[in-house]
């Protein structure tokens, strides 16, 4: 039994007592947001940049958050205090409330569930195996709780010994499910910039000075991304990874490179003097 402790609508339960209607709509159709963070020695990390991208999404999805910012920096202030775990991972949910009718959206439900969670330095050496599929998110730029395809794919993904998907719109590279992806060609580092999430962890990448290096939002194709000298990827928790294979062709020389190696540098020590 977990004897952690869950935030919902202003009160903090236990995780086993923190409970929701059948009839919210988040339940009902899917509808719902949602943001992750990580925190680090019990700081909240680039909370700023999570809570501009949570308030962005609740505005496009017309959902009531119901606390202006600082109410919600207590809200999960008082959770880690509760908790009191240094390094977790922290998910603030916003769903689609209790729907008379099933349709229309109501009242919201506020979730903040914390888990426990440690950085695995060693993945960075491992590196990832990405299969490519067709398709493109609806609402690219809001973090909704749809998650339909990724976790549709699994079977798939474990059928072909792959890590993850790189969704692609007919050849125009988009996003991983839960990352997003950059390619090094020629000293440049491209991340696209076309019907994606604009990740908090890539923000802070494309503000990295690197020396000779230039780093900027461009979009790019399955065939460039077959043709790079290195790729990664980059999200809350896993930092930056490279890629070592796509469709199972490797990328690169299949290693972690030169210019993804010195970015992974600079982000973990960014994080560490936060």
């Amino acid at each position: 039994m977990s004897n952690r402790y869950t935030y919902i609508n202003g009160q903090i339960v236990s995780e086993n007592d923190a409970k929701l209607l059948v009839t919210d709509l988040a339940v009902q159709r899917g509808y719902g947001i949602f943001d992750f963070l990580k925190t680090v020695n019990g700081k909240p990390i680039f909370i700023e940049d999570y809570f501009n991208r949570f308030y962005n999404s609740a505005n496009e999805m017309h959902l009531d958050i119901g606390l202006d910012r600082t109410e919600l920096y207590k809200a999960i202030n008082s959770l880690l205090e509760k908790n009191n775990i240094a390094n977790a991972s922290l998910k603030i949910i916003l769903t689609g409330g209790y729907s008379e009718d099933g349709y229309q959206i109501a009242k919201p439900n506020l979730v903040i569930v914390q888990a426990p969670f440690e950085y695995d330095k060693s993945s960075f050496n491992k590196g990832l195996n990405l299969l490519s599929h067709n398709y493109q998110r609806q609402l690219p730029t809001v973090k909704t709780i749809d998650y339909l395809q990724a976790i549709r794919l699994q079977p798939l993904l474990k059928l072909k010994q792959a890590d993850d998907l790189l969704y692609h719109n007919n050849g125009e590279v988009r996003e991983c499910p839960r990352a997003n992806i950059f390619i090094v060609k020629d000293n440049e580092v491209l991340t696209p910039n076309t019907d994606i999430l604009r990740g908090i962890t890539r923000s802070k990448i494309l503000n990295i000075n690197l020396d000779d290096v230039t780093i900027k939002e461009q979009d790019f194709t399955l065939d460039d991304f077959a043709n790079a000298d290195e790729a990664f990827i980059s999200s809350s928790t896993k930092n930056i990874l490279p890629v070592f294979s796509l469709d199972g062709k490797a990328i690169g020389t299949g290693t972690p490179g030169k210019i993804t190696t010195a970015l992974s540098e600079k982000l973990l020590a960014m994080i560490n003097n936060y």
